[in-house]
Parts: structure tokens; sequence; C-alpha cells
């Protein structure tokens, strides 16, 4: 029983954060069960290896594989800071540029409203999952936040949850309300990332109609994007016309708590 939940701990750290199920393994095999209060000396070790591994050998070992961290700046910056420590925050050296280029045009249209960033990818191999993003596997794909906005109509930086995911913008009344029809269909995972939240924040700030519109404008606008997802209802209340916005389909989940960003 010992043994399962090990390899049930290695399956689910390496699930999570890619690098974590091999840090706790060499954890395991550093500190022996014969050692008095192993266990507590067991996630001693992987916490200092794990913090090691995260910020110094990952970021010079990703490239190899064709990724780097995303490059923050005062333009640009994560959600939270677990993005980062589980090191879902890697990318194609050209998604970097384009960010910046994004993020570059939102300030100048709003200044000190920065792109905030969701899920990327991970540091290393094409086709591993980047659960539980059906695509998120090869460097370049990434989710941008919304832009939201105080009472008093301002922009802000606030988000509406911990994690930027599963506080939605609905139909309206009168718009076309593709989640229902998806969810009739059987499609229970669609609006799933409600139970990503990890907490409702900031109930005073609510979806900005006019700042989503110039981030996704500015998405648009750069030729090494190929498309972003967006839910129907926001495409047609954003009055947004271009055809790299599209559907992404009932097989994935709701796209009105964050945009799908993809490179060509």
């Amino acid at each position: 029983m010992k043994y399962i939940l090990l390899i049930l701990i290695i399956i689910i750290l390496t699930i999570f954060t890619q690098i974590g199920g091999i840090v706790y393994l060499i954890s395991i095999l550093i500190i022996k069960r014969k050692k008095a209060k192993y266990k507590l000396k067991r996630i001693g070790l992987f916490l200092i290896l794990y913090t090691i591994t995260t910020f110094l050998i990952v970021p010079n070992l990703a490239p190899l594989f064709g990724r780097k961290r995303i490059a923050e700046s005062d333009k640009i910056a994560a959600n939270n800071m677990f993005t980062i420590l589980m090191n879902r925050n890697y990318v194609k050296p050209e998604m970097n540029v384009t960010l910046a280029k994004i993020a570059k045009g939102l300030d100048k249209k709003h200044k000190g409203i920065k792109l905030v960033y969701l899920d990327a990818g991970f540091p290393f191999i094409n086709g591993f999952p980047l659960f539980p993003h059906l695509s998120h596997n090869d460097g370049k794909k990434i989710d941008i936040s919304f832009i939201y906005q105080t009472k008093k109509g301002d922009l802000t930086n606030k988000k509406t949850s911990i994690s930027g995911y599963g506080v939605y913008t609905g139909p309206k009344e009168g718009e076309y309300d593709q989640i229902t029809e998806c969810e009739r269909k059987g499609n229970w995972q669609y609006s799933f990332t409600r139970y990503l939240s990890f907490g409702r924040i900031n109930k005073e700030v609510s979806f900005s109609e006019r700042g989503t519109r110039d981030l996704i404008l500015e998405i648009t606008r750069q030729p090494k994007v190929k498309k972003l997802f967006l839910e129907p209802h926001l495409k047609s209340r954003l009055n947004l016309k271009d055809l790299k916005i599209r559907y992404h389909g009932c097989q994935a989940v709701r796209h009105d708590d964050h945009i799908h960003l993809e490179l060509k």
C-alpha cells in the first residue's frame, strides 16, 4: 500500500508540474526510511530540490527543447505565483515576442493595464499534456485573462478568481447561449472550470467590454497569431469580426472566463 501511495504521489506531481515526480523520486532515494523522521526530512529535501530545479535548472535546460520562460515585465505578469511554481509558464521564443507586442499595444491604449497570463505550457517534450487543457502541449498556446473594471468604469489589473478561471461572463438575454446548447448535448465538462477557480475574489470588479475588446484587437493584429478562442456571445457582444477569433467546440471547456491564444 505504501508503494502504491508513493507511485500515486509521483504521478500526481508529474501531471501537474512535469518535474515534480522526478524530484520527489530523487528525494526518496536520498532520504532512506531507516533515517529518523524520514518523512519530514524527505518533504524538506523535496521542497529544497524542487525550488532549485524550478528556478535555476529548468530555465537553463528548457531552451534545449525549444522553450523559454515567459518574459515578465512591468507590462506582462502571471495571474498568480502558482503558475510559475508549477512550471506552467513556458512557451516558444516567438510567443514571448508576440506577447511583448500585445502588451505594448495594450499599454499604449490603457496605460498601466497589464497583459495577465494564466496557463501556458511545460518546459519539456512536445506532446506532454498540461492538465486539464487539451492542447497546451507544444509551447504555442497560452491563456490570457480578460480585462476588468471598477464600479466607476476604470480599468483595473484585478481579476475575479484566484486561478483566473471559472468566473464566467455568460450570455445576456437575447444573446446566443452556446453553453446551454453544449450541456444539453451531454458535454458535462463544458463548465468544469467553475471548480478550478479556487475562490472568487475582488467582487467589486466586473468584465470590461472596452478593455477586453482592445486586448483582443491587439492579439488579432499580430501576424504570428493563428487563432484565439472565445465564446460566440462575447464575440458578438464585442462586435469582433476577425476570422482568427473562433469557436472551440463543445468538446473543450467554455471560453467566457479567459482567452485562448495560439500561434501558427
